[in-house]
């Protein structure tokens, strides 16, 4: 059953929101969803160790948790494989909540981090894009869509672009990318929701046995206490990035593969690159984005700042 459907349509060189439109949902499926370079695919990694408490998960967690939006496999492949899949389905979008369906009995794990965390982790994740795959991605989003540019290495006319144009009419920071601002406002409104969890990156970063037994709790996925340490282990970053290293479409994608892709994991890069003008303009445009309740949290997360 459907609680809401969608609102509005994000059409981006990068994802396409109305792929969701064929998409049959089951009881039990998950819904990993962040802007992008928040923690999305350690929360897939930690959805599947959990699974998978013995560690035999059948794939790596890229192909077992496909990310249902992107442009680049077409959506009869990715519904074809959806549609196989006997384990319990977990699937990963960055479309903001007004872009999908929300399901009574689907449960959606959403992740948050600072924005100039995500900020600093676009620049290496844009930067080590293969310009191969940037124009295949232009050449499958059409004449209708506006080009994802090649990096041009300008930290700060990106950060001007990243704080103060959308690539949507309805977003207002975020270009050429999407507003990590927009995504966690949608999904606020929805905190409050049962089959709703917020999770928050710098709370992994701290405790990470602790968040993963909150998604455990909140997915009702029973982990048998033995099987816990090893449960976690495999979802530190080290371990995941060497996991990583099995996906052929990471080094298709990226220079660098999984190394590029995962990179160093770690916060407050932005000291010492962003100016105290850009700051106080980042602080300005968090304040109009955003609740001070939820602006709070995606700088901090639950351990700090309280969801309401």
């Amino acid at each position: 059953m459907v609680l809401r459907a969608p609102t509005r349509v994000y059409r981006h060189a990068v994802f396409d929101s109305s792929r969701w439109d064929e998409f049959v949902a089951r009881p039990d499926d998950i819904v990993i969803t962040t802007s992008m370079k928040a923690g999305t695919t350690w929360t897939q990694g930690i959805v599947a160790s959990l699974l998978w408490p013995d560690g035999a998960a059948p794939g790596y967690v890229g192909e077992l948790s496909p990310w249902l939006d992107a442009r680049w496999v077409p959506i009869e492949d990715v519904l074809k494989m959806l549609a196989a899949q006997a384990h319990r389905r977990f699937i990963k979008t960055h479309t903001p909540a007004d872009g999908v369906p929300i399901f009574e009995a689907t449960k959606y794990v959403v992740v948050g981090r600072d924005g100039r965390d995500v900020f600093m982790s676009i620049i290496n994740h844009w930067d080590k894009m293969r310009h191969a795959f940037t124009h295949l991605l232009n050449e499958l989003a059409g004449p209708d869509v506006a080009d994802m540019p090649i990096w041009n290495g300008d930290v700060h006319g990106f950060f001007d672009s990243f704080i103060s144009r959308g690539s949507f009419p309805w977003e207002d920071d975020g270009a050429p990318w999407w507003s990590h601002f927009n995504h966690c406002a949608t999904w606020w409104e929805l905190r409050n929701e049962p089959n709703v969890l917020f999770v928050h990156y710098n709370d992994m970063l701290a405790d990470l046995e602790c968040e993963m037994r909150r998604i455990a709790d909140f997915l009702a996925i029973d982990v048998s206490e033995q099987h816990w340490p090893a449960v976690v282990e495999r979802c530190r970053l080290d371990e995941m990035r060497e996991d990583a290293k099995k996906a052929q479409q990471l080094d298709l994608a990226f220079v660098g593969g999984a190394d590029s892709f995962f990179y160093k994991g770690s916060n407050g890069r932005w000291r010492g690159v962003l100016t105290d003008a850009e700051l106080a303009r980042y602080d300005a445009r968090v304040a109009e984005a955003l609740s001070p309740e939820a602006a709070a949290w995606l700088e901090r997360g639950r351990l700090v700042a309280r969801v309401a």
